[in-house]
């Protein structure tokens, strides 16, 4: 991955890297970040594109703002990549300039998705095309393409490989052995990423079956999204919450077998209150089960060490692909193939989106799923740091 060179240096800092290191860390500051280049587009035209990415503290944006920058410039694009520091003024301001500096396209991954309409509307004056990238941007008509993962399915693989981590189901899909009663909190992702309720309503589309039937029981009674959901996915945040619940909910000497967690550092963060609180060093010794997304190398590591048990892989290079595909298109002046054209209404319109698929990561998967693929090396998975 060419991302890797850049997490050494940005994500470092703001990513924990071993269990020890992820106590209230992982979620830095960092800088913004320009990068440009010069070139002709693939139809002969100089062309320029702006790509606006929400944050550096998380080592997926990282890795996806490089796959996107750096294919691109594979086309003769000019490409002016920014970070906004999960900033919105940074961001709405950056993209303001990409427009004054002649953006004839943006790919935009949102920090807000409610926050754009003023560019966007400046955007389409100008006739220039929006994608947005991963995240929804909402309450505008001028959004004209998305591309995304299939973000409901990854809610229910993150349900379905918290079954698994319980016994309840096999990795197959299988019913397993376990039957319960069985204690799990939840946790969801940012209430302004458009992408968290997806993610949540995938999850309890499986889960809640099971809470009802008494087979899971959420004993803090926490399972609407806007309780359980964490504001930009801050890992500090997850981190006191699994503490709180901790204090409140579990004093009385119950246990935590599971916890539904989106995203790996949440998951690193709620490791780190359960490893606080004195619960076993594994999941063989009876380390409750958590899951996560991104397959972040830390939480890569974590799963390999039998600590966390689950992350869903979306690949970033494929999904920066499919942009770029997007982007070329529209600049070539055709327009994008969409996969889905009913799911993704924004408030105002249904956005034409491409949806890709995701995979569970278990500790038996990381070799078939990662390494082989090329997304880490068998070194990095062991050291827990990106080379």
């Amino acid at each position: 991955m060419k991302a890797k060179q850049l997490f050494a240096a940005a994500a470092g800092a703001a990513m924990a890297l071993t269990l020890a290191a992820c106590s209230g860390g992982g979620a830095g500051t960092g800088d913004s970040t320009t990068s440009a280049s010069t070139g002709t587009g693939g139809d002969g035209t100089a062309y320029r594109i702006g790509v606006a990415m929400p944050t550096q503290t998380s080592e997926r944006w990282i890795a996806d703002g490089d796959a996107v920058k750096s294919q691109l410039e594979d086309l003769g694009y000019t490409v002016d990549l920014q970070y906004g520091n999960d900033d919105i003024p940074t961001q709405a301001q950056q993209i303001d300039q990409m427009i004054t500096n002649g953006a004839n396209l943006l790919i935009i991954a949102a920090i807000d998705g409610t926050a754009l309409a003023s560019q966007l509307q400046t955007a389409a004056d100008n006739g220039i095309k929006v994608i947005a990238y991963d995240r929804l941007i909402r309450d505008s008509a001028n959004v004209d393409f998305y591309v995304t993962f299939d973000n409901f399915e990854v809610g229910v693989q993150q349900a379905t490989s918290l079954l698994v981590g319980l016994g309840i189901l096999n990795e197959d899909g299988s019913q397993g052995t376990a039957t319960g009663p069985f204690n799990i909190e939840l946790f969801a992702g940012s209430p302004d990423d458009n992408n968290a309720g997806f993610f949540f309503n995938g999850a309890m589309s499986i889960l809640q079956p099971l809470i009802d039937d008494g087979t899971l029981v959420v004993k803090s009674g926490q399972t609407d999204f806007d309780t359980v959901a964490i504001l930009r996915w801050q890992q500090e945040t997850a981190q006191k919450r699994m503490e709180d619940l901790l204090t409140s909910t579990y004093s009385d000497g119950s246990k935590v077998d599971g916890v539904l967690s989106p995203y790996d550092g949440l998951s690193r963060g709620i490791i780190t209150a359960l490893s606080n609180a004195g619960y076993p060093a594994t999941i063989a010794d009876g380390f409750p089960i958590v899951t996560g997304q991104d397959a972040e190398i830390a939480s890569v590591k974590l799963i390999n060490d039998d600590v966390q048990f689950s992350t869903i892989f979306k690949d970033t290079r494929k999904l920066a692909a499919q942009a770029v595909t997007a982007a070329d298109d529209f600049l070539k002046g055709t327009e994008p193939e969409a996969n889905d054209t009913t799911t993704y209404d924004n408030g105002v319109k249904v956005v034409p989106s491409y949806l890709l698929k995701s995979d569970i990561v278990y500790a038996d998967t990381i070799q078939s799923l990662l390494i082989d693929s090329g997304y880490w090396t068998a070194d990095e998975v062991a050291a827990g740091v990106a080379s």
